[in-house]
């Protein structure tokens, strides 16, 4: 495979500092984490694991930077100017993000440089809205006085990311909080490091102040320090639905302010009007995106009884397309999941499948011919109830349940048969029609005859799929405080 000489490549950027208050600054602990290749299961970078000290000494340094520093102060068209700057060197650094999401977690590398340029995206949109955000409105009191309501930075963020979209999550959390005037403090997931310390570089290329932005990889304990940490005024996570439930319960200790974006378990509802043959492209691209490692994977597949063989016959024959092998061969659509604990999980949830009496439709094992790597087959299972634990969970694999509805009111009630409520779609010949069943589905983004995820808009859940939103003006409402001052 091309792998072995890409990451051995890639390994010879193995970081051996943290950006802490302007530099880099040498680690406190001899502690280490290992990266471990989803493709050949060997161990290909080795770095630095930040301490409780090293955190300690970042969030001091946001700190000082939001209590003393400019950066909250600064007319917004100056932030501004900076998060420009920002963008603009991360797109120079466009093929390495690319590159390193791909060896490091295996999402295909075809796929990974159309989504990159996201990251300088949120950036410059972010400039964009804070040139005209009203951060001081001024409204007419009862008494004939007038109240100005200011928006206000909300301190200093600590921001904990996960390993499968490493950049782009992290860019939501770190384009809005700096716009809004906060400070921040990075931890990203340890097993995809190198794409955060890509941004913590152009951060540092564009000149803002010191303290400004900060980051210490670590593992759990390391962020349930942070989370804990009385020098942080909110947390902003990605994740699964167990750990944000953990970190928002550690927040209301002490009623720090916490965003969650979380886990889901997303339904795709064809009504029977569908144009199954122009719902394929969007469903085969946005049902297992990344080998089914996205929160928003539409991981349930609703069609009337009367339609079921003829969409299977048409989604299974073109999964069996999907050229599944190395991340960094172009050709490839499916990469293998992330690491062990994740080929472990979804391996065992395809045999809960079997034994609840679920039917395979296709896939269920290994590809043929990889015998080494964390790779799963593209897997469809018919004939679920949606009791059952596979439509119920969530995998975060290439595991899709497609489930019979009989008339429109049985769709919506399937369609909302679940604690989560991240995303959704409709299929519809009529759009207005599938607009008003929409409307009746619980969850915070939901498409008409497609998939679209723009980082302009608000993206986020309803129920156990989380709190708060990001992309957006609701992003950035995300990192402010409303404050009323009344003139007397």
């Amino acid at each position: 495979m091309n792998i072995a000489q890409d990451v051995k490549q890639a390994a010879t950027r193995a970081p051996d500092k943290f950006f802490i208050d302007g530099a880099w600054v040498a680690p406190l602990s001899s502690a280490k984490i290992n990266v471990v290749s989803p493709v050949t299961e060997e161990v290909v970078m080795t770095y630095p694991e930040a301490s409780t000290a090293d955190i300690d000494h970042a969030v001091a340094a946001a700190r000082e930077a939001f209590d003393n520093g400019p950066w909250p102060h600064m007319a917004p068209a100056e932030r501004a100017r900076y998060l420009r700057k920002v963008a603009e060197h991360l797109r120079e650094r466009l093929d390495d993000v690319a590159h390193d999401w791909s060896w490091q977690m295996g999402a295909p590398i075809s796929l990974t440089k159309k989504l990159a340029g996201q990251s300088p995206l949120l950036f410059d949109n972010y400039a964009d809205i804070i040139e005209t955000y009203p951060f001081v409105d001024p409204r007419d009191r009862l008494d004939g006085g007038v109240t100005r309501v200011a928006q206000e930075p909300v301190g200093v963020v600590g921001a904990i990311t996960p390993w499968n979209a490493p950049l782009v999550l992290l860019t939501y959390k770190v384009s809005a909080a700096l716009a809004a005037g906060c400070t921040m403090v990075a931890k990203p997931s340890p097993e995809t490091p190198l794409e955060a310390y890509i941004l913590a570089e152009c951060i540092e290329k564009a000149g803002l102040p010191r303290g400004v932005f900060n980051l210490v990889p670590a593992g759990r304990e390391g962020g349930d320090h942070l989370v804990r940490h009385p020098g942080i005024d909110k947390v902003a996570f990605t994740g699964s639905t167990a750990a944000g439930k953990k970190i928002a319960a550690a927040c209301s200790e002490r009623l720090a302010r916490v965003s969650l974006e979380l886990g889901g378990k997303s339904a795709a509802v064809l009504m029977e009007d569908a144009n199954f043959a122009a719902a394929l492209p969007s469903l085969m691209v946005y049902t297992m995106p990344i080998t089914g490692q996205v929160c928003f994977s539409l991981t349930r597949i609703l069609v009337p009884e009367s339609r079921k063989q003829e969409f299977v016959d048409l989604y299974v024959g073109a999964l069996k397309g999907v050229t599944v092998g190395d991340p960094m061969d172009p050709a490839t659509l499916m990469g293998p999941l992330a690491k062990a604990e994740q080929y472990a999980r979804v391996t065992n949830y395809i045999d809960l499948g079997r034994s609840e009496g679920a039917t395979l439709a296709c896939g269920g094992g290994r590809p043929a011919g990889l015998d080494k790597g964390y790779f799963v087959e593209p897997t469809v299972f018919v004939d679920v109830d949606p009791s059952m634990r596979i439509a119920q969970e969530e995998i975060f694999g290439p595991v899709v349940s497609i489930i019979t509805y009989d008339g429109e009111a049985d769709a919506i009630r399937k369609a909302n048969d679940s604690v989560y409520g991240l995303n959704a779609s409709i299929y519809a010949g009529d759009p207005e029609r599938a607009f008003r069943l929409a409307r009746q589905v619980r969850a915070g983004n939901i498409t008409v005859n497609g998939v679209i995820v723009d980082p302009r808009m608000p993206f986020g859940g309803f129920k156990e799929s989380g709190m708060g939103r990001e992309g957006g003006l609701e992003g950035l409402a995300n990192y402010l405080e409303t404050k009323s001052i009344h003139m007397a």
